[in-house]
């Protein structure tokens, strides 16, 4: 089945219909949760006063640090880091990398402590020593043990002891600044291997990890990427492009108000910390704040990085774009949160490893390695291993299941099918896709508990009228996305005009009194 496939447009409307229906209804009973148990006393820690008189879900720290406790600082960083490099960009743009790099190094130093930027270019010059030899699999293998310091102890008690200060930020920045320290050099380390002529100076490595709008928070851009860009010389911007950037600020900041209201009204975050309050849910409530989870996360991705980027782009470089919306998938291969740890395990390891990812021991080689990475990454625990797993083995079906029906007689069993049949077929094994998805990377925001009530509510107690209704709305989500893509890939590659009609049967069917006209008429012919 090709990807752009119609439907007929009354069933299209009928699937946006029921979606937007089901959204509106699963949000009235989560709405009136929240407001019946708004003064429960396992809401107090997280559910505190806001506006327009009500209370607000404060559960998340990371929402409440950027945009409430700590916005006057980060603002102040980043917007004293925009003047600096506009003022540089207009009186020295081939010294603007070096500027970038100092307003940062003087950044951390301030809020961190000059042992903290000690520490940090210690591990930049060993790894910088180690890529010097131009082994791939050293440098590989330095950065992943360098990383793995920070997750276990008695390393990472005593590398936190490097920094000081004593603030609330303190134990974030430390973790952030030092998990995409390593990375960076990783990259840094691997494309200098790649590189045939001599090697990339030191000062390229320290311009690339100090650039402070990605040193604590990301997302990471991989070293080549960031190497042409931040030295070009030509620094003149496209047509609009000020207005683009303009609007995508506005854009964040007004998805920073809806979200901040809406945290008055649903209180996706709290409830699902109260096992005993999620047992008397409905199976709406439940399935909706499990969906609502996912997408709020993706929000919280896609703006926290939506802000650095644009500051980024200010600088004249070409950023990581935000996560694709948890909405917007259907297949394991698509699903990630982090555009540029997505990237840069794809450039690094997966793709590396699994070459054209047709072989499925090669596949599972990769996918493999990568979530090895990844489980590193994100710091072994119970929680990160579930979650590794499930992915990993989810990715891995998609490719065999692709293998099996690509054989006979499934080949010709579709062939035989219409386009509309066939991905209407296709859409019913991705809802249960869908849900996979849902439930595999819940384990990685919630609690085990919470994805195993779900589960349970959705399969088992739920059976047979919950799973048939919540699968049947998912199967108009999946609708709805591929309709989505249907669109796009029309306009990205649009379908070749029928060729015109070729002359000589036109002049065969013209009366017997036009032939003379046309012949006399020989230039008005040759511009036909």
């Amino acid at each position: 089945m090709g990807i752009k496939a119609a439907l007929p447009k009354y069933e299209i409307y009928f699937y946006n219909t029921v979606l937007c229906l089901a959204m509106f209804w699963a949000a009235s009973w989560i709405f009136e949760v929240s407001s019946s148990n708004v003064n429960r006393k396992t809401f107090k820690a997280s559910v505190k006063p806001g506006y327009f008189g009500r209370k607000m879900d404060t559960a998340d720290f990371e929402w409440m640090m950027w945009f409430s406790t700590f916005r006057e600082h980060i603002l102040f960083a980043l917007s004293g880091h925009v003047l600096f490099a506009k003022i540089c960009s207009m009186l020295a743009p081939q010294f603007r990398s070096l500027v970038y790099m100092v307003y940062g190094l003087l950044a951390v130093w301030t809020s961190m402590g000059w042992t903290y930027v000690s520490l940090m270019l210690s591990h930049c010059i060993l790894l910088y020593s180690i890529s010097l030899v131009k082994i791939r699999w050293l440098c590989l293998v330095a950065g992943l043990c360098t990383l793995a310091t920070f997750k276990c102890e008695p390393f990472v008690s005593w590398q936190a002891g490097f920094v000081e200060g004593d603030f609330e930020l303190r134990h974030v920045l430390f973790y952030g600044g030092c998990g995409f320290t390593i990375m960076r050099c990783v990259s840094f380390a691997l494309e200098n291997c790649e590189r045939k002529d001599g090697n990339y100076n030191v000062l390229e490595l320290l311009k690339y990890n100090f650039y402070l709008p990605f040193f604590y928070f990301g997302p990471i851009m991989t070293f080549d990427k960031f190497y042409v860009q931040a030295n070009k010389s030509d620094l003149t911007r496209k047509e609009r492009e000020m207005w683009n950037i303009s609007l995508q600020g506005l854009i964040h900041l007004g998805v920073i108000i809806v979200v901040d209201v809406l945290f008055h009204f649903m209180y996706i975050l709290t409830i699902p910390t109260d096992i005993k309050l999620l047992k008397h849910l409905s199976d709406w409530a439940l399935v909706g704040l499990a969906y609502l989870n996912l997408v709020y996360d993706w929000i919280k991705a896609a703006v926290m990085f939506g802000v650095i980027n644009t500051v980024s782009r200010l600088d004249h470089l070409d950023p990581p774009k935000p996560p694709k919306c948890i909405t917007m998938l259907y297949v394991f291969s698509e699903t990630h949160f982090d555009r540029g740890i997505n990237d840069w395990l794809c450039k690094y390891v997966y793709n590396y490893l699994g070459g054209k990812h047709e072989n499925v021991v090669e596949e599972l080689v990769a996918t493999l390695c990568t979530y090895g990475v990844t489980i590193l990454w994100l710091g072994p625990c119970d929680v990160v291993l579930f979650w590794a797993f499930f992915n990993c083995f989810g990715l891995n079906f998609e490719l065999w299941t692709a293998k099996v029906f690509s054989m006979e007689p499934f080949a010709s069993f579709e062939a035989a099918m219409s386009e509309a049949m066939s991905r209407r077929i296709r859409a019913i094994f991705n809802t249960f896709n869908f849900w996979c998805i849902v439930l595999y990377n819940l384990m990685a925001l919630n609690s085990l508990d919470f994805v195993k009530l779900v589960t349970k509510r959705l399969l088992l107690k739920g059976f047979p009228v919950t799973t048939v209704l919540v699968m049947f709305v998912t199967y108009c989500l999946i609708q709805v996305i591929k309709e989505q893509e249907r669109r796009q890939a029309l306009i990205d590659d649009p379908d070749p005009l029928p060729p015109a009609p070729p002359l000589n049967a036109a002049t065969a069917t013209c009366p017997p009194t036009a032939a003379p006209q046309a012949v006399a008429d020989s230039s008005k012919e040759k511009a036909e």
